[in-house]
């Protein structure tokens, strides 16, 4: 394509995830998440109040959507490949009033640290999902990709690129009980957390790595467990 890519921004894993809701990132856009449960909890809104993360979009621009528009991101979001289990919006107006679906919960101030929160202005469309962490950032993600979509935002003539790095070593698998590797059992651990693999294995690092391009991994690598008694 004749396309020259100057700059490789590195991303560790834990800020992908607390961004994008994703390993491979679509940086193409903004709308970053923006974790919000101190603006959100403690109203008697039982949806936030028993949520372990509330997390957020700020779609610019986009107060202006129609009830049918909005209803169609509530549906999007409910799908079985989503997963999502509802969605709280607010519109930012552009006389600065505020108008939300949790309105009996939230006043106007409430509501303007919202947009504090998610840096929201005047026109503006914060989408809210709550939920468990890993399935939350999953369905927000989702949305993500799903309004950049209808915004145009996802520009096939523009390229980014970023390095995914630090991905965790090992997840926990709900069905054994038990640790298993993330990727393959043959990627080596970073040598600093080589120590915590007995004490703290959730925290262990792989020394790994992904190239992600436009939302696509396109290729990863890693160092192998070359020692023994560490395999």
């Amino acid at each position: 394509k004749g396309v020259e890519l100057n700059t490789f921004p590195r991303m560790t894993y834990n800020n992908a995830m607390k961004l994008y809701g994703s390993d491979k990132p679509d940086i193409r856009f903004g709308m970053k998440f923006v974790e919000m449960n101190d603006v959100c909890q403690g109203k008697d809104f039982e949806v936030f109040d028993s949520a372990e993360l509330i997390v957020g979009i700020n779609a610019p621009g986009c107060a202006n959507y129609s009830r049918k528009q909005l209803d169609n991101l509530v549906d999007f979001v409910k799908t079985p490949q989503v997963g999502g289990t509802g969605l709280v919006y607010c519109r930012y107006n552009d006389d600065g009033t505020s108008k939300s679906t949790a309105d009996k919960f939230f006043d106007e101030n409430a509501r303007k640290k919202w947009a504090v929160k998610a840096n929201c202005e005047n026109n503006d469309l914060l989408l809210i999902m709550a939920g468990d962490i890993e399935k939350t950032r999953k369905s927000l993600s989702a949305l993500r990709l799903h309004l950049a979509e209808e915004l145009g935002l996802r520009d096939p003539n523009k390229f980014a690129p970023v390095w995914i790095l630090d991905f965790p070593l090992l997840e926990w698998d709900e069905d054994t009980k038990r640790y298993h590797a993330m990727h393959h059992p043959f990627t080596a651990p970073k040598q600093e957390d080589i120590t915590k693999l007995d004490t703290d294995p959730a925290a262990v690092r792989a020394n790994a790595y992904d190239l992600v391009l436009n939302g696509n991994e396109i290729c990863g690598g890693s160092i192998r467990i070359h020692d023994k008694e560490l395999q």
